[in-house]
């Protein structure tokens, strides 16, 4: 699945890109310094036009796409862009993002209209969480339940999304370990039953394949709906060994973004670069996955009835 519900981090990268181009620059890091002041000069519909391209050249490869609704969503269900083979997911989080920056923490976006995206073909929604070992685990939680039944009575989906980060205190004093923080995440929101629930790879997807698989195994001990794995915070060229791994250990799957498409910002010419390198890299996953994921529908939610709508 691709994932292209990027916001202001899109438009950031989309200004480094400008960047780099405007200076001959092929590196990611070159132009790195300007990125946060020129998210500014990326106008919207830049952002709109880049998620239909995506859109346009994945999403026939793909079984969904995700997208948010504040660029790309409307004109990507009104001029029906992606194929019945490939599911619209329906991004419904507010992010506190400050430009250039990590999401800080998120909330439930009340001005979408549940029922008119269900009725416009909409499969799923997804909820992306902040978590953190802090004061404000309760409300977390019970902003997932409350997000997992709305999707429940809108007869959607839902696709759960916690991404374990630092408390201050743990990134002052070195202390915060990725692994542990994943498992004890999913330990807290996993028995929520969402139909889905994305998480982050292990190690950052820097482990070998042994390493990866060992610690997505404990994982999957505390996931019983089934689950993929998110492609940010993962070098590209890590991220088919991270999806192996982690299929291995019992996930159905990826819902990626970074991972798949970042190279054609760069590209002079977009949509051949989308086409040829990004489509074909989506494909070789897609085998990955075939090859050594556990089927949604084998999950142990799933095999017992229960879990989300289907």
């Amino acid at each position: 699945m691709v994932a292209m519900d990027q916001r202001d981090s899109l438009r950031t990268m989309m200004a480094a890109a400008a960047a780099r181009r405007a200076h001959g620059a092929a590196g990611p890091e070159a132009g790195a310094g300007t990125e946060a002041g020129a998210g500014a000069s990326v106008p919207d519909s830049a952002l709109t036009d880049f998620k239909l391209d995506v859109a346009r050249s994945l999403g026939p490869a793909a079984s969904a796409l995700l997208i948010d609704h504040d660029y790309g969503y409307r004109a990507l269900t009104d001029a029906r862009v992606l194929p019945p083979s490939c599911a619209t997911v329906l991004a419904v989080d507010t992010l506190d993002q400050r430009p250039g920056g990590p999401v800080e923490d998120t909330g439930l976006d009340e001005g979408v209209d549940i029922a008119a995206a269900a009725a416009e073909g909409t499969r799923a929604l997804k909820l992306l969480v902040i978590w953190r070992r802090d004061g404000h685990r309760d409300r977390r939680t019970a902003l997932a339940a409350r997000f997992i039944e709305l999707c429940r009575a809108a007869g959607l989906a839902s696709v759960l999304e916690p991404v374990a980060r630092p408390t201050p205190e743990e990134e002052a004093a070195g202390t915060f370990g990725l692994n542990d923080a994943i498992v004890e995440a999913a330990r807290e929101l996993a028995p929520l039953r969402p139909s889905l629930y994305k998480c982050q790879v292990p190690y950052g997807g820097s482990g070998t394949l042994g390493e990866i698989a060992a610690q997505a195994e404990r994982i999957d001990e505390e996931v019983d709906v089934p689950w993929v794995v998110l492609s940010q915070g993962v070098a590209r060229a890590d991220f088919p060994r991270a999806v192996e791994a982690a299929c291995r250990a019992g996930a159905s799957g990826f819902l990626a973004g970074r991972a798949l498409w970042t190279d054609a910002l760069d590209a002079d010419d977009r949509g051949a670069q989308l086409q040829g390198p990004c489509v074909e890299r989506l494909r070789r996953l897609a085998e990955t996955v075939d090859a050594h994921g556990r089927p949604w529908w084998q999950a142990p939610a799933a095999v017992s009835g229960a879990g989300g709508a289907a």
